[in-house]
This record gives structure tokens, sequence and C-alpha cells, in this order.
């Protein structure tokens, strides 16, 4: 895809994922079934921090592309660094994960995930946009242009370190309010827990991997230097 295009599309794509996080930030207080947003607001979320890391992922290799058009290259190295760390580290693994857990959960019991009451609040076009249009976006992204992994350690590393974080953010907000973030988790028992979260994390690494032979079957062999 030619510089001035991938500028256009990601610019676009940028504004479509900053207006799905505008929207969903304001859904109407009033409406919110009385189980969802309460301690730690929408932010407890994975499907909503994902969206926020897809906005800045966007803006990012918006970004690199306008300082690729100004021929500002010192710079836009140093953004393209990042914006191929970011995508991926956790851009193209996240929102994949997202995506298919999320619809394999909802499809065998929706109320573990997405509660029937949440039909009357969020719209069906932007549960479409917070969990389908995801992966496509993640998969059209790889096929537009070619980005430089870092090595295996250092990325599963990253994304092992983002993953924890997000692990020890549920756990707090159970141990300040005893409710879990998702009901599937009141399904298991400690050990359980445990073996859930462990399988998770198997899955988003399978995920990174795949975007790296996708990234390279497409595009070749390339490496990321830190």
């Amino acid at each position: 895809m030619e510089i001035s295009t991938l500028t256009v599309y990601h610019c676009l794509v940028f504004v479509w994922y900053f207006f799905v996080v505008y929207a969903i930030a304001h859904v109407r207080t009033e409406e919110r079934p009385s189980e969802v947003f309460l301690y730690g607001g929408q932010w407890k979320y994975l499907t909503i921090l994902n969206l926020v890391l897809q906005a800045v992922f966007y803006g990012v290799s918006f970004l690199a592309d306008v300082l690729r058009l100004i021929k500002k290259l010192r710079c836009a190295k140093c953004v393209i660094s990042s914006r191929d760390l970011l995508f991926s580290v956790l851009a193209f693994p996240v929102s994949t994960f997202v995506s298919i857990s999320f619809w394999i959960l909802y499809t065998y019991n929706r109320e573990l995930v997405y509660p029937k009451s949440l039909d009357g609040v969020i719209p069906l076009w932007l549960n479409h946009a917070m969990h389908t249009a995801v992966l496509p976006f993640a998969v059209l992204e790889i096929l537009a242009t070619p980005h430089r992994y870092p090595a295996k350690k250092k990325g599963l590393i990253l994304l092992g370190c983002v993953s924890f974080l997000y692990i020890g953010w549920v756990l707090w907000i159970y141990s300040v309010t005893g409710e879990w973030v998702y009901p599937l988790f009141a399904l298991f028992n400690p050990a359980g827990l445990v073996a859930f979260f462990a399988g998770s994390l198997g899955i988003i690494i399978t995920f990174y991997n795949f975007g790296e032979f996708l990234n390279r079957m497409i595009w070749g062999q390339s490496k990321f230097c830190f």
C-alpha cells in the first residue's frame, strides 16, 4: 500500500476507534444495569482497554505515516519502531483474543460475559464495533504494511507483563468489591481460576505467534532492533 493511501487509512481507522471509545464512554449512566460500570468503571473490561489500545496504535501509525510523507525520516524511524512494537506485542494479540474469546463465550452462554441487560444500553452496532470489527482491522493491518517483530523472548516477556498487570487489576477489583469483573470467573474455585488465567495466557501467546507467522509469510523475515 502506498504511503499516501496508508496515511488516509490509518487516519480513518484512528478516527473510528476514537469515535467508538467516545460512544462507549457516553453511555447514559441512568440506563446502565446496576452490576455494570461500578468500581473501576469501564476500565475494568478488557474490551474497553483494547479499544483505547487500538486508538493509540492507529494514532501512532498515522503519525509515522505523516512523518514519512514530509520526509522527517529520523523522527519517523523512531515512531515506526514504537508502532511495530505496539502492534506486535499488544494490538494484534489482544484484539484477536478479545474478539475470538468473546464470541465463543457469548455463543456458549452470553450471561458469562455480556448480560442480556446490556442490550438495552449498548446498541448492536457498538457491540460489533467492540467485539467483531477489531479482528478484521488487525488482520488488515498485517496485509497493509510490514511490521518488525522484537526478539521472541523480549516480545513474550512484554506481553506477559501486560497480561499479569490486567490479571492483577481484576483480582484487585474482586478484593475490594467481592464481585468479579466477568460473571464467568465466579464459576471457578481458586485452582480453576489459576488454570483459566494460565490457559488464557497461553492462548494470547498463540495469537502473538500467529501474528508473527502471518507477518513473516506476507512480508518476509525482518528483525526489530532496540
